[in-house]
C-alpha cells in the first residue's frame, strides 16, 4: 500500500517513527513536510491546535480519500472530528496501531481511536506503549537542512512526566509514568541519523535526566546516554535541553558541561510565587533560582521559559518576573501567552474565568499603547525586550529584533484567542 505522512512545515519525531514502522510492514511510505499527497492512505500529523484553523491544512484534507490524524491534537478527537473532515482520529500513542488502522480502516476493535458512525462519535479506549523499542524512523533526505531551536530533529528517549502542571499536555497524553527506551535502540537510531547526513540532535522526552527513572533518577543511565550519543554525534552537536529544576544535581549538569553543547533549557514560567503554585509547577522563586546558579556554577548556561496571562495573574505577579529575570541573568529567555491546550487544566480554566478579566482581552494601556496590544500581548513582548536586557551579556535589540518581538507577540495573542473560540466552540468536550 502506498501511504504518505504528512507533518507540516516541521519534521516532527512522531511521523518518522510511524514511517517506520509502516515501512517494516512491507508498506511504501513517504514523509513530507509539505501539504501533499498521492498515497492511498494519508497520516496528516498535527501538534498545535491552531493548525486545526488552518486553511490550507483544511483544504488539504478536502482534496483527499482516506485521511486519518495524529499527534497531540488528538487528546480532543471531537475538535479534530469536527474541524476537518477526516476518516479517523488516533487519541494516542500510535505505533501499535497504525498499521492496522492504515490496512482496515478505523473499527471498534482497534484501540485508541476515533471516528463518526452517522451522526455519532465512537471512541476506543486508548492503550498505552508498553516498550518503546521500535525498528528504525524513516528518515526524509533533507531532514539534515532542518533547524529546530538548533536542531536538525529531536528524538525520543522516553515519555511520561512526573510533573502536574497545568498547561502541559505531556502527562494528560503519555501519563505520570516513565517509560523509557532502551539505550542500544536509541543509539542504533543515532547511528542511522548520522549515516544520512543528520549532524545535530537534541534529546526530547520533556526532562531529559529522566531518561530510566525508576522509582528515582537513574543518574547512570542518562549519563551513559548522553555520553554514548556524544561519542557518535561530537558534544558540539549535542543538546539536552528540557530539564526541570528539580531533576538536575552538580553530577547530571557536569555531564550536561562535558557530554553536550552545553546548555539547559528550564521551565521557569514566572517570578511570582502565587503564580508558580496556580500552575501547579511543584517548584518554589528560590529553588528556580538556585537552579539557574547551580547550572551557572557547572559552566553551563541555561534559558529560561516565561508564561505571562495566565488567569488571575495581576500586574504584580508580573512585576515578580521581571524582576527574576534581574536576579537570574539568564543567557537566554522566551516569552509566551499562556496558552490553553485541549485536555489540560488550563483550558477547563481558561474557559471558566470571566473573560472580562482575561487580560488576553484587556486593552492595554500602559507604555505600549500605541502598538494596538492587549495587555498579554504587552506583557509577552516586555518579557523579550527585557530578557535581552538581563542577560549576563546584554543584547542589544536594533529595530529588525524589536519588530520580531512585537509580531511575534502579536501572533500569539491572535493564535490563543482563535484557540479559546475553538474551546468555547467544544466546550461541552473541553470542561
Amino acid at each position: 500500500m502506498r501511504i504518505e505522512i504528512v507533518s507540516p512545515k516541521i519534521y516532527t519525531y512522531g511521523p518518522l517513527l510511524l514511517g517506520g514502522i509502516l515501512k517494516d510492514a512491507g508498506h511504501s511510505v513517504t514523509v513530507t513536510r509539505s501539504l501533499q499527497s498521492e498515497g492511498e492512505v494519508t497520516l496528516l500529523s498535527l501538534f498545535s491546535t491552531s493548525q486545526l484553523l488552518d486553511p490550507k491544512i483544511r483544504d488539504f484534507v478536502g482534496s483527499l480519500s482516506r485521511v486519518y490524524v495524529g499527534g497531540p491534537v488528538g487528546i480532543c478527537p471531537e475538535i479534530v472530528l469536527g474541524e476537518l473532515d477526516v476518516d479517523a482520529v488516533v487519541m494516542g500513542e500510535g505505533e501499535e496501531i497504525v498499521t492496522r488502522l492504515a490496512e482496515e480502516g478505523p473499527s471498534t476493535d482497534i484501540p485508541g481511536v476515533a471516528f463518526r458512525e452517522g451522526d455519532e462519535i465512537v471512541k476506543t479506549e486508548p492503550r498505552p506503549v508498553k516498550c518503546l523499542d521500535h525498528p528504525l524512523p524513516l528518515i526524509p533526505d533533507d531532514l539534515n537542512k532542518q533547524n529546530v531551536r538548533g536542531a536538525n530533529i529531536y528524538i525520543e528517549t522516553h515519555r511520561g512526566c512526573l510533573g502536574g502542571c497545568t498547561f502541559c499536555q505531556v502527562p494528560r497524553f503519555f501519563g505520570r509514568m516513565i517509560r523509557s527506551r532502551s539505550l542500544e535502540n536509541v543509539l542504533e537510531e543515532v547511528r542511522v541519523l548520522k549515516k544520512h547526513g543528520v549532524r545535530r540532535i537534541a534529546v526530547s522526552g520533556g526532562t531529559g535526566s529522566l531518561f530510566g527513572y525508576g522509582k528515582e533518577v537513574n543518574k547512570g543511565a542518562f549519563i551513559e546516554l548522553i555520553q554514548s550519543l556524544s561519542e557518535i554525534l561530537g558534544p558540539k552537536n549535542l543538546s539536552v535541553p528540557d530539564m526541570r529544576v528539580d531533576f538536575v544535581d552538580e553530577e547530571i549538569l557536569e555531564a550536561v558541561r562535558k557530554y553536550s553543547i552545553g546548555w539547559v533549557f528550564y521551565g521557569l514560567e514566572s517570578g511570582s510565587q502565587r503564580m508558580l503554585k496556580a500552575m501547579k509547577k511543584g517548584t518554589t522563586v528560590n529553588k528556580n533560582l538556585d537552579a539557574v546558579e547551580l547550572a551557572r556554577s557547572c559552566g553551563v548556561k541555561v534559558g529560561g521559559s516565561f508564561i505571562v496571562g495566565y488567569p488571575s495573574e495581576t500586574e504584580e505577579d508580573y512585576e515578580a518576573t521581571l524582576e527574576f529575570m534581574e536576579d537570574a541573568m539568564l543567557d537566554d529567555v522566551f516569552s509566551s501567552v499562556a496558552e490553553p491546550i485541549p485536555g489540560t487544566p488550563l483550558a477547563k480554566l481558561a474557559l471558566e474565568y470571566p473573560r472580562e478579566e482575561n487580560v488576553l482581552y484587556e486593552e492595554h494601556r500602559g507604555e505600549y499603547k500605541a502598538l494596538k496590544l492587549s495587555e498579554a500581548e504587552a506583557r509577552c513582548f516586555n518579557l523579550m525586550l527585557h530578557g535581552q536586557n538581563c542577560k549576563l551579556v546584554p543584547k542589544l535589540v536594533d529595530d529588525a529584533l524589536y519588530q520580531s518581538f512585537l509580531e511575534e507577540a502579536k501572533v500569539q495573542g491572535r493564535d490563543i484567542k482563535r484557540v479559546m473560540d475553538l474551546l468555547e466552540k467544544y466546550r461541552d468536550f473541553v470542561v
